[in-house]
């Protein structure tokens, strides 16, 4: 759109709001992505001629920090509206420039289907709906495509392209480790759907979203150090976690011919089961261990370790089984503010009637419940204490030849697979899932996928880099770069420029080279 002789990017206008008192604010509103955004506050005024000079500064603004291209009319004397009809097209470019370029770099380039790199790109810069996505795909990519068309496409990446995109992903992941994965990280988290009905796949269970009432899916993920993603598996919204480890594992030792795995997972997939088949399959682990949980005997030799800051230690306890014990001073300070919270609730829910014998179980902070008979509830001072002892301790359990620090900062790399199903629920916005049809609902894991590999590698070609961006300001940027197509007034002649103008604008430009 244009402004007295000046291309505006779309989406970003100046707007004056009045309040009750009559006062105008005048804002720099977003609406690239069809939702309002407020980026900037100017000021406020009743005065007219200070609210106009806040807008030319919000103008100008916009021009600075967007990079507002300015066309030379110059040339053309009375021509100026002829230049401005001659503009046909007007489409956000950043995201192909410097997304496009790492998705061909890591390898998706081979998959030949245009529309997988603009649902990708279009996850990462504007995640929304399959049919929200067509109508971004048309207003600022020029690109109509029906909904149904997407849906189809869905299920050809299904059926023909899933396991090539998990095979491009790991060929690249491998080369940018110098050709080792011997180490890798294993999770699980819930998608939930907009939806209220189950089926065989959909179902309800509990909810690490929060959202209980709404049937949901399984997500495993397995990613390397530096938490690249490898493979991904889904599993019915109902499904133990601790039953999804293993199938994921062995298909991946077994499809790319691993020797030696060393797996590392935290406390929710320790089972004496799990262990076992570990251990009989060949495998090496790092677990978090619940030492709350093990024998007394064991109990009593944890604590009489008296660690002190930053201080592990080593038990032995079976065959080639150890647990390792670490204390930390935050970690004591947090699990004992947490209890303090969780015991504060429950003395409100006792006095006001709310918590009965009926409501009890042992999860949470319940545990330090005390029921004197059917009708009296109270909380148990000897359990608090008891369970103060434990503040601060943290336990692994491991079957490898790894020294204790190495045990330690592998258990503590787990923080990159919490990372990435934040991204992927935040940034990607995963959830909540629309389709119904399981074809689909996998193909659009598959999509958050390769999304989250492309972060991932934008995120690594910044540190290499040496650049202060992160991927989000990088992405961020990329949004405000756009190409314009115009028919030149006197020759008809078609021509493209791409407005990269902001000083931000030239600095990622240079940076990637585009």
């Amino acid at each position: 759109m244009s402004q007295g002789g000046v291309l505006l990017p779309l989406g970003m206008f100046v707007r004056k709001k009045r309040n009750k008192s009559g006062v105008i604010s005048v804002q720099i509103i977003d609406k690239s992505t069809g939702k309002y955004r407020m980026l900037k506050t100017i000021g406020s005024s009743s005065d007219n001629m200070k609210i106009e000079h806040m807008v030319r500064e919000g103008e100008a603004w916009i021009k600075n920090q967007i990079g507002v291209q300015e066309l030379d009319f110059t040339d053309y004397g009375h021509h100026t509206m002829l230049v401005l009809q001659g503009i046909e097209q007007i489409v956000v470019y950043g995201p192909t420039l410097l997304l496009g370029k790492i998705f061909n770099e890591v390898g998706f380039g081979e998959i030949k289907q245009d529309l997988f790199r603009q649902l990708v790109l279009a996850r990462l810069c504007f995640p929304a709906s399959k049919l929200k996505t067509t109508d971004y795909l048309s207003k600022y990519q020029f690109l109509n495509i029906d909904v149904q068309v997407v849906y189809r496409y869905l299920d050809k990446l299904y059926k023909e392209q899933k396991e090539l995109v998990q095979q491009i992903s790991y060929d690249h992941t491998l080369k940018i480790l110098d050709n080792k994965i011997q180490v890798v990280f294993y999770d699980v988290t819930t998608v939930y759907f907009d939806a209220e009905s189950e089926d065989e796949l959909r179902k309800t269970g509990f909810s690490k979203d929060g959202k209980h009432q709404h049937p949901q899916i399984v997500l495993g993920l397995l990613v390397s150090k530096g938490g690249y993603p490898l493979a991904y598996e889904i599993f019915k919204g109902n499904q133990f976690e601790g039953h999804t480890m293993l199938p994921i594992i062995d298909a991946f030792k077994a499809k790319y011919s691993l020797d030696k795995l060393v797996v590392v997972a935290d406390a929710g997939l320790l089972s004496n089961d799990n262990i076992s088949l570990l251990e009989q399959r060949g495998y090496e682990y790092i677990l978090g261990a619940r030492i709350k949980s093990v024998s007394r005997v064991l109990k009593e030799k944890i604590l009489a370790l008296k660690l002190v800051n930053g201080e592990s230690k080593i038990i032995e306890i079976e065959a080639n089984r150890k647990i390792i014990v670490s204390y930390s001073e935050n970690r004591a300070r947090k699990d004992a503010h947490n209890r303090t919270r969780g015991l504060d609730k429950l003395e409100k829910q006792i006095k006001s009637g709310k918590l009965t014998k009926a409501n009890i179980n042992n999860r949470g902070y319940n545990k330090f419940l005390h029921i004197e008979n059917t009708l009296q509830v109270s909380i148990n001072k000897e359990k608090i204490k008891d369970d103060k002892k434990w503040d601060g301790l943290k336990g692994y359990i491991t079957n490898t030849s790894l020294n204790k620090e190495e045990v330690l900062n592998s258990y503590k790399d787990l923080w990159q697979i919490e990372k990435a199903f934040r991204i992927a629920k935040s940034d990607l916005e995963i959830r909540p899932i629309y389709h119904r049809l399981q074809r689909r609902i996998e193909a659009h894991i598959c999509i958050a996928f390769v999304a989250y590999k492309i972060y991932k590698e934008l995120e690594r070609q910044l540190k290499e880099k040496e650049s202060k961006l992160s991927p989000e300001k990088a992405i961020e940027i990329a949004k405000t770069i756009y190409a314009v197509k115009v028919k030149h007034p006197v020759t008809n002649e078609t021509y493209y420029t791409t407005v990269i103008k902001s000083q931000e604008q030239q600095y990622l430009s240079k940076l990637f080279d585009f």
